[in-house]
């Protein structure tokens, strides 16, 4: 695949939701790639920010916000049967506007299952009313069938669970346990490989290291991707897909009492609980465990249940984020103020000098020990082969485009993960925009260089335990 592939030709309307990075972003890879014409393409946004790259490409640009009050008002006038809905905001319930899709008959893609503004700090919500997991439950819930619409399909969550699956495969091949991949549908089979090649961890293992010619100012959050979808889901409790391999709950982790039961959560932030993890480039680090839908999913997809329904296998999953240099300093400084966020918000992409984005995923667990796979794109790589974007947000509107490619190609899937999505069709759309795409083994374990210098609580026994990882 080029960067000239037309890749599908769509006949309907596109509403993309929401403006920021992301729909920049992916506006022109859109344009690029899909045939369409660019009058039938609306875009509706709350801010003013954006106006000038709808402009550039001739886009329809409407500066209203979407409320729980007027979104039918708003979007029924603009979409139709066979039309598309590309979310890309924030604040927007993700549930309603499917809902309304349904209705319409027109398909829908989101990056992140999204809740009414407020939710993810309603100090009169559990911990577990506010987690992506029961915002996740909320979507499942909805009506199998009718016209396509792909949950969370970014970066990650999203662009992740397809690298799960081409790990599993390297893997398999280089244990001598080569394998035909199980077809796209098939969990069962998915799940199978991933408990006979002895997969314990999986993390998302990403360390970003842009860095801006602007330090970053008091008062101020910085980062390379959306500050207030960071600082939401940072302010979310911790969660982790919950392994059956763990021996013990943590003293503050709690299961959730209704859904699945394939994760758990902390009684901490995300934003506030740091991981041990690993990526080639970078080496051991601390990572944020934020909570991502990934962590749920997978941990669900890849879940082997004995006959009487009680769980053989499953295998414990979670983000692990180092972002950039001044969005740490931005998280510090926002835990500092009791996770109040600063007055100041800013994005950065043109002043951008250096650095990566190392985005991938890293099982752990198996005959060789460690495994990482995924994508290694640098600025310059991704000013070269897109507009509007940086590292960071390439790697996501890659993936948004993708998603929305393989939905005009299956228009009647109805509510679908990214984890039950052809991971090699998805992939096939990504690779020229993902740079460096590698596989690398390691003999990195959480016990890597503990206690030299003060007594630790571990398990040397297993060095796969949460315990191991977690940083206290």
């Amino acid at each position: 695949m080029s960067l000239d592939t037309i890749h599908a030709r769509f006949d309907g309307r596109l509403v993309i939701l929401g403006f920021g990075s992301i729909g920049q972003g992916v506006l022109p890879l859109i344009l690029r790639h899909i045939q369409m014409p660019k009058e039938r393409i609306t875009i509706v946004t709350a801010e003013p920010r954006g106006r000038e790259v709808a402009a550039e490409y001739g886009i329809a640009f409407q500066e209203t916000a979407a409320t729980r009050d007027n979104y039918r008002a708003l979007l029924t006038p603009l979409l139709g049967k066979g039309d598309f809905l590309l979310n890309v905001s924030v604040d927007v319930s993700s549930v309603a506007l499917i809902e309304l899709c349904r209705e319409l008959g027109c398909l829908y893609l989101d990056t992140v299952v999204e809740p009414w503004g407020g939710l993810y700090t309603d100090p009169t919500l559990t911990p577990s009313q506010r987690s992506n997991y029961a915002l996740r439950e909320s979507v499942l819930a909805l009506p199998p069938g009718g016209p396509t619409a792909v949950l969370t399909h970014g970066a990650n969550p999203g662009l992740v669970s397809h690298f799960v699956k081409q790990a599993l495969l390297a893997i398999a091949r280089d244990t001598g346990k080569p394998v035909t991949a199980p077809a796209a549908a098939d969990r069962a089979g998915w799940a199978a490989l991933a408990q006979s090649l002895g997969v314990k961890v999986v993390h998302i293992a990403e360390r970003d290291t842009q860095a801006s010619n602007q330090p970053k100012r008091p008062g101020e959050f910085v980062n390379t991707w959306s500050v207030d979808g960071f600082v939401g889901e940072g302010n979310q409790p911790a969660e982790l897909g919950w392994g059956s391999h763990e021996k013990a709950l943590p003293e503050d982790g709690r299961r959730h009492g209704f859904g699945c039961d394939a994760a758990i959560y902390l009684l901490r932030p995300g934003a506030g609980t740091r991981v041990r993890t690993w990526t080639p480039l970078e080496g051991p680090f601390h990572g944020f465990l934020v909570t991502h839908n990934e962590a749920i999913s997978i941990a669900d997809y890849y879940t082997v249940k004995n006959g009487d329904g009680s769980v053989a296998y499953r295998p414990t999953c979670h983000y692990a984020y180092h972002p950039c240099d001044a969005a740490v300093l931005s998280v510090h400084e926002l835990a500092g103020k009791n996770w109040e966020m600063q007055p100041e918000k800013r994005l950065m992409v043109d002043e951008i000098v250096t650095g990566m984005d190392e985005l991938g995923v890293l099982l752990m667990g198996h005959a060789k020990g460690a495994y990482w796979y995924g994508s290694r794109l640098t600025i310059e790589e991704a000013r070269r082969v897109a507009p509007h974007n940086n590292a960071t947000s390439l790697q996501v509107t890659a993936a948004v485009l993708a998603g929305v490619i393989w939905a005009i190609e299956n228009p009647e899937r109805g509510p679908v993960e990214a984890d039950s999505l052809d991971h090699t069709r998805i992939l096939e759309i990504c690779a020229p925009y993902l740079g460096d795409v590698v596989g690398a083994y390691s003999d990195w374990t959480p016990l890597e260089g503990r206690e030299k210098l003060f007594p630790e609580s571990v398990d040397r026994e297993d060095p796969w335990q949460f315990q191991n990882f977690r940083v206290v």
